[in-house]
């Protein structure tokens, strides 16, 4: 059980860290929302055939209702925004600016009625995290770094997790189905349904041709359909019940040096000491806030087990 773990870990640490960098591909020749939807519309499919299959119940119209707003918030307002910013900001800044999700999940619980209020190790991960996003895509001139990045898609990428931390709060309460691989196919459905939506409102249509999408998008989008969708989320919905949360969740710290650094090695970004120490404190606030969560959980829960690797 140990090794089939680890396994399963690594493929999420991999997986999930490279998909930035497969997004950056799909969206070179690819319009970024279109790109969202066929990849989920794909996914979700495949996903929703084999839960029914395995003999999951046929979900009911209040769980469509709920997925389809979370999936909205999730998929259109988190990875649709991710892809359009990276058609202008490096995969590896992108991934970094979006690990920063447990900060505004954080915050928002803390006004939610009956949620959970920060502690002081919270609060300080906060300052510490929200400090070192400023140091990675701060103004050049205050900040001292000659490097600056396109101000549209810094502001795509600072509202991206802002909209996933929201439905995942609204997801906690919402009708959503037993089964969270069929809930995850379901959000993909109707948030590929809402990803074409925008696509065509935007006019990312007009004018494009899939003959003018090249080998690498191609790759880029199969990539995320297979690893990214499937393999990585299959992959967390058995660790989920196979390994300690506080395992799973190394996941958000391990993403963005991966996809920094594959950033680098297959996409020619920088790489420099600046990136390096945002990078450190960004992580670092998100141990933290982590670490924090966990306390608390603890002290809600005194008569909990801790569930053991066997």
């Amino acid at each position: 059980m140990k090794t089939k773990i680890w396994i399963a870990l690594f493929a999420l640490y991999i997986v999930w860290g490279s998909t930035y960098l497969a997004i950056r591909f799909a969206v070179e020749t690819m319009p970024p929302f279109l790109h969202a939807s066929l990849r989920f519309l794909v996914s979700g499919a495949i996903l929703f055939v084999w839960r029914r299959a395995a003999g999951d119940p046929m979900p009911t119209f209040s769980n469509w209702k709920a997925t389809a707003i979370v999936g909205t918030f999730l998929l259109v307002g988190g990875n649709g925004l991710v892809s359009l910013a990276e058609k202008t900001v490096p995969s590896g800044i992108a991934a970094l600016v979006i690990a920063t999700s447990p900060f505004w999940l954080t915050l928002f619980e803390a006004f939610r009625a009956g949620g959970t209020k920060p502690t002081w190790q919270s609060i300080l991960g906060l300052v510490v995290g929200f400090s070192g996003v400023f140091l990675l895509i701060g103004p050049s001139e205050i900040t001292g770094s000659g490097q600056s990045f396109d101000t549209f898609g810094v502001i795509f990428l600072l509202i991206a997790p802002i909209l996933w931390s929201l439905g995942s709060i609204y997801a906690k309460g919402a009708d959503m189905p037993k089964s969270s691989l069929m809930s995850t196919g379901m959000q993909m459905l109707t948030g590929a349904v809402a990803l074409f939506v925008v696509s065509v409102v935007t006019g990312e249509l007009n004018g494009f041709s899939f003959g003018d999408v090249s080998m690498r998008s191609w790759w880029g989008l199969i990539y995320l359909i297979t690893f990214g969708s499937l393999v990585g989320f299959v992959s967390y919905g058995w660790l989920l019940h196979n390994a300690p949360i506080s395992l799973v969740s190394t996941y958000a710290y391990v993403n963005p040096v991966v996809a920094v650094f594959l950033g680098w090695l297959f996409a020619g970004e920088d790489l420099n000491a600046r990136i390096a120490l945002a990078s450190t404190i960004i992580i670092g606030s998100v141990i933290l806030i982590n670490w924090a969560r966990q306390l608390s959980a603890k002290k809600e829960e005194p008569q909990a087990i801790p569930q053991e690797i066997e």
